[in-house]
């Protein structure tokens, strides 16, 4: 199985940009799909960003497209997560995820039920 690490969060003001590595160990890493999901107070997770096993197809979530890119080196384990132009709403506990997803379907990468291994999160605050 794999085991997702995240990291790279942290504060950022409003407009500022921050990559977050999301590093897995164990199982084999390239027969996974990657996403990227997030969790403010008081809502529910949501879906943010997606990349299938091959990195040859991206999903993003309409509240991030053009500002946020996922990326994947399966040499290294570790899937990425640039994100610019950040907003006070993307405020939020970010969470990696892996699935075995093999169909190129946008409701199959937004769907967190889909995703069998999850890592602990790490805390985006983005200040006004």
């Amino acid at each position: 199985q794999v085991q997702p690490v995240e990291s790279g969060g942290g504060l950022v003001q409003a407009g500022g940009s921050l990559r977050l590595s999301c590093a897995a160990s164990g199982g084999t890493f390239s027969n996974y799909a990657m996403g990227w999901f997030r969790q403010a107070p008081g809502k529910e997770r949501e879906f943010v960003a997606a990349i299938s096993w091959s990195g040859g197809g991206t999903y993003y979530a309409d509240s991030v497209k053009g500002r946020f890119t996922i990326s994947r080196d399966n040499a290294k384990n570790t899937v990425y997560l640039q994100m610019n132009s950040l907003k006070p709403e993307d405020t939020a506990v970010y969470y990696c995820a892996a699935g075995r997803i093999n169909y190129p379907i946008y409701n199959y990468y937004v769907n967190p039920s889909l995703y069998q291994y999850w890592g602990q999160g790490t805390q985006v605050t983005v200040s006004s």
